[in-house]
């Protein structure tokens, strides 16, 4: 079995892109954190989840992400599965978070598209099948 553990994003300012993970994953705490030179330039790190899985943040980022709706090279989204899409939606708006695009109508999943606060484009997705063959459908 392998499973994803972990993503590593560098991020302008921490503690504002920990507040729409922090809504959106109440139950996930601040695991580690520290200070690290990475290549020469000093940041903060920091590791927010769960006992089996976590983002990694890294400040001092430099420029900006990458243009999502263009062809260039880079992360384009990553998606988190939930049971419950409409109360991810709600979570993320009492935080001040919106709704950056709506997922494609499918009778098999919802889901939709927000961007937090570094820039990145966070898809979540509720399946409403069980079946591969439906949930996998992207008629």
């Amino acid at each position: 079995m392998m499973r994803l553990e972990h993503l590593n994003l560098v991020v302008k300012d921490i503690d504002e892109t920990l507040s729409f993970y922090k809504a959106v994953f109440p139950h996930w705490r601040v695991r580690s954190n520290g200070r690290s030179n990475w290549y020469g330039v000093e940041r903060n790190w920091l590791h927010f989840g769960d006992d089996y899985q976590f983002i990694a943040f890294n400040n001092n980022g430099s420029g900006e992400n990458r243009e999502l709706t263009s062809n260039q090279v880079g992360l384009a989204h990553f998606a988190f599965v939930t049971n419950n899409i409409e109360s991810v939606i709600k979570c993320l708006a009492q935080a001040g978070f919106e709704i950056a695009k709506q997922g494609a109508d499918n009778p098999h999943r919802k889901n939709v598209y927000f961007i937090d606060p570094s820039g990145y484009e966070v898809e979540f997705v509720q399946y409403l099948s069980d079946l591969p063959e439906e949930r996998n459908n992207d008629d």
